[in-house]
């Protein structure tokens, strides 16, 4: 690489030639965890379940929805997390539960707005105010839910507990149900409580870290990249 390469022309260069990849491309955002980076899968006009491909990072269709229950606010997750060990073993500490782990995914984002965003595949800012302990067996899949930052309806919203309760019920009820199939017998996802905007920004800083132990410093990594390029024309 010529030596006034500078390396953010580089990535300038990547951004224009490539789209990131939502989860790993994308910024988590300079003020998380109070602020972060949502990239939208699934709005509430959706009859069929959207989610990320994880190894493209093209929106792709899970499944139809098997129910009438559809989701109640917009909904994806937050790029460069994992529900991890590290976020297992904060919800092992606050509900008892012993052999939990994480589901290996994202951190799971529901966003409260009043204005429509009418399809998935868009990227918006959103305020943690609280979210859902929840549990797929041993699998913790937490539920972070946010306002969307600048919405002028919620702005003054900091805490879960000034959304009305009967916003939050359906917000249960949905993901609740949302993996159950018709002839099914038991409930296959369990909520084991609720937390305030304090313990999803500490949800979301764990899974910053878990999303690290496993896929690294991106960081450093663009930066070891630039060596080897280095290296090549020495």
């Amino acid at each position: 690489m010529p030596e006034n390469a500078n390396p953010d022309d580089l990535q300038k260069l990547l951004g224009l030639l490539f789209q990131s990849h939502p989860w790993h491309g994308l910024s988590i955002g300079p003020q998380a965890p109070g602020v972060v980076t949502v990239y939208i899968e699934l709005v509430p006009a959706d009859t069929v379940k959207y989610e990320i491909d994880k190894r493209s990072g093209i929106l792709k269709l899970d499944r139809p929805q098997r129910y009438s229950s559809l989701s109640p606010e917009p909904y994806g997750f937050i790029p460069r997390t994992l529900c991890g060990d590290t976020v297992a073993a904060f919800a092992a500490q606050h509900s008892g539960r012993t052999g939990l782990k994480g589901d290996r995914d994202p951190l799971d984002v529901c966003v409260l707005t009043e204005r429509a965003i009418n399809h998935g595949g868009v990227v918006v800012r959103a305020r943690p105010i609280g979210g859902l302990r929840m549990f797929d067996g041993a699998e913790v899949d937490d539920k972070i839910i946010a306002v969307l930052e600048s919405d002028p309806t919620y702005e003054n919203w900091t805490e879960l507990e000034h959304c009305p309760p009967v916003l939050i019920d359906r917000i249960q009820h949905y993901f609740l149900t949302y993996k159950d199939m018709p002839g099914s017998t038991g409930q296959k996802v369990e909520l084991a409580g609720v937390y305030g905007a304090e313990t999803a920004r500490e949800v979301i800083a764990r899974s910053q870290v878990d999303y690290r132990a496993k896929y690294g410093d991106l960081e450093r990594t663009l930066d070891k990249a630039l060596a080897m390029f280095d290296a090549g024309d020495e």
